[in-house]
């Protein structure tokens, strides 16, 4: 009997990716949080456009989704001929992997960092380097330690998930004129226009060649389910990262819908100002229950417990009331929970099942 091929060396270490919980058996109202997904949906008018661009399902979307590219562009003021477009940022960051890192490679990750930096390193077959955070915290001296004459690429969420943490416009400068030649940073922009005053990481990408930016339409423009995200940098990157992208990546219904939403500046601003808002709400509740956090920049808070198994007992308390949070045990975060920032009628419902799980501790 032939036997089936073995996969390539590297891909069986892959851990399965296991997504944010939906759904809790016998329980009807429930609420998820588990995801960092929008709680307002997404905007009005990216509906719309979605639904219009459904009715032509058997028509092949275009291939260069220029017109997204341009929107982008001019959403940001940057060249639509550096945008690079994916099936969310997940694809661009295996793009990536794809096209700079191979056998004998290393790249390298902060220890909290986003789980698909080692997934797709591994799956390109290099290898994923780790280096400590300080105070769940990225930290360029550490980082740069990291970096060998292996490393190919260098990622760094910012804000980083599941932490909410960040560092500013001048230590990434620093990290990115720190790493040799032959090097590339990626910065991670999945929550930054959750933040005030920050670019993501496209000033530097546009000046330097050796950064490169990731954004995604899934958290702040609420297009999870469609999966669309992009990449800036340097354009021999792009034509690089586009000799790999399959024709039809993505869907025309994606494209129309998120088009809608990047150009619905009135949509995002009031969704950032309620999350700005409602995660105070959240912070405050959890300091007047001694479960500290440190400051989150995104659209979610780590809220730290005694230890791994109050965080247990808390995660199953809010699971019985409905309420789905995450685990982040795999990130090396055992006496944590990852909370997204619901709506109000969410924020409170949550903080009130924690004061009643506190109350079964007393």
């Amino acid at each position: 009997m032939p036997q089936a091929p073995q996969p390539q060396p590297g891909i069986m270490d892959i851990d399965l990716y296991v997504g944010g919980a939906s759904h809790v058996e016998g329980v009807t109202d429930v609420i998820k949080l588990s995801s960092n997904e929008n709680p307002f949906g997404a905007s009005p008018k990216a509906v719309a456009a979605a639904q219009q661009a459904a009715t032509k399902l058997h028509v092949y979307p275009n291939t260069d989704h220029a017109s997204l590219r341009a929107a982008i562009g001019a959403t940001y003021d940057l060249d639509p001929g550096r945008i690079i477009c994916g099936a969310g940022s997940d694809e661009i960051i295996a793009f990536l992997c794809q096209a700079f890192a191979g056998p004998g490679d290393e790249v390298v990750h902060t220890e909290h960092g986003f789980a698909m930096y080692a997934i797709s390193a591994r799956a390109a077959g290099a290898t994923p380097v780790v280096v400590k955070e300080t105070n769940r915290t990225a930290d360029v001296d550490a980082i740069l330690a990291g970096v060998s004459d292996k490393t190919r690429l260098v990622f760094i969420a910012n804000p980083n998930n599941p932490t909410g943490t960040m560092i500013g416009g001048n230590d990434l400068r620093r990290l990115a004129r720190g790493l040799p030649d032959g090097c590339m940073l990626v910065i991670d922009g999945a929550y930054a226009e959750f933040v005030e005053d920050y670019d993501g990481g496209a000033a530097l990408a546009t000046e330097m060649p050796n950064v490169f930016m990731t954004r995604t339409f899934s958290k702040l423009h609420g297009l999870g389910g469609l999966r669309v995200g992009w990449g800036y940098g340097a354009q021999e990157v792009i034509d690089t990262l586009n000799r790999i992208r399959g024709p039809f990546n993505l869907s025309h219904v994606g494209l129309a819908a998120a088009e809608a939403a990047i150009l619905d500046t009135e949509y995002q601003d009031w969704c950032k100002s309620e999350n700005t808002r409602l995660r105070a709400q959240l912070v405050a509740g959890l300091d007047a229950l001694n479960l500290p956090s440190d400051r989150s920049e995104a659209n979610f808070v780590l809220a730290r417990f005694a230890d791994g198994d109050e965080a247990a007992a808390a995660d199953a308390h809010l699971r019985g009331l409905g309420i789905l949070v995450r685990r982040v045990s795999s990130y090396g975060l055992p006496a944590a929970l990852r909370i997204t920032v619901g709506d109000e009628p969410g924020v409170a419902r949550t903080l009130a099942a924690l004061r009643s799980f506190r109350d079964t501790q007393a």
